[in-house]
């Protein structure tokens, strides 16, 4: 992963959101933002905190993926064959 932008769309509206989550969490929390009804608490921050940390999840996954894939590909290749003997090793039984 060169860039963050080789994420796919979903992932980056996921963490956007995510990110704004958790910056309206802060100001509410700081008491710079009065937010309606509900979403004034403590309580309420403190959800807030954790949903945008969850809706962040997938694109901590995603580069993580990709950086494995960069630096050991062959880890994220499936073998599917099954392995067989080297056709050049001779077995001593043979002789």
């Amino acid at each position: 992963m060169r860039s963050f932008g080789a994420l796919p769309k979903s992932v980056l509206i996921l963490e956007a959101l995510g990110m704004g989550l958790l910056v309206l969490a802060w100001l509410s929390l700081k008491q710079y933002v009065t937010l309606p009804g509900l979403l004034a608490g403590p309580t309420a921050g403190a959800i807030m905190i954790f949903a945008g940390v969850i809706l962040m999840i997938p694109a901590a996954v995603a580069l993580v993926r990709g950086m494995a894939q960069s630096l050991a590909p062959q880890l994220m290749q499936r073998n599917d064959k099954p392995s067989s003997p080297d056709p050049d090793k001779r077995d001593d039984a043979d002789h």
